[in-house]
């Protein structure tokens, strides 16, 4: 985690609004960062003591770090990533709002709900709403708008300056054309 981003919470009294929101902008940049095998526990300890993790999609509801952990887990285990396009992500004094797309492989079962087997491929419009309360998340809602890669839903106006981030052990890497 970066040393600018606190894991706790911060007295946002002094700070503007625009203060505020560049904060909690960094802070969900280091939680997105951090979702990870290898560093998970860095981007939990950017929630409160009473965070909300939901996945609507997946009639999935966390009300407690360590659920939200093994979810991730559980995430990391069942789909790899073979490219993620950043579409707009911004921020206020209490939400950030960020919009992707993911180019996913699925390689296992242990994401509840997910309706894919192993070995498909899955293009995900993936909204997030973040809830932030004094640089931390309160509550993270992940809509998963999972859809058959190439499929008739599959389908989206891309933005000319989408981030786009490729990741070449994805096991559909390189394989953009539909």
């Amino acid at each position: 985690m970066s040393d600018d981003i606190p894991a706790g919470p911060v007295d946002i009294s002094g700070m503007t609004d625009e203060e505020v929101a560049a904060l909690n902008l960094k802070v969900v940049e280091a939680h997105f960062h951090n979702e990870t095998p290898d560093s998970i526990d860095k981007a939990i300890a950017l929630y409160t003591d009473d965070v909300v993790w939901e996945a609507p999609n997946r009639g999935l509801v966390y009300t407690d770090a360590e659920e939200v952990k093994k979810g991730y887990l559980g995430i990391f285990e069942t789909v790899h990533f073979n490219r993620t396009l950043s579409l707009r992500r911004y921020a206020t004094r209490d939400y950030v709002f960020d919009d992707q797309i993911a180019d996913l492989s699925v390689v296992g079962d242990k994401m509840p709900n997910l309706g894919f087997k192993v070995g498909d491929r899955i293009s995900m419009r993936l909204i997030h709403i973040f809830e932030m309360r004094n640089g931390q998340i309160a509550r993270e809602i992940a809509y998963e708008m999972s859809r058959p890669w190439g499929g008739p839903t599959d389908h989206d106006w891309i933005r000319p300056d989408a981030f786009v981030v490729d990741y070449p052990d994805g096991p559909h890497f390189g394989q953009w054309e539909r």
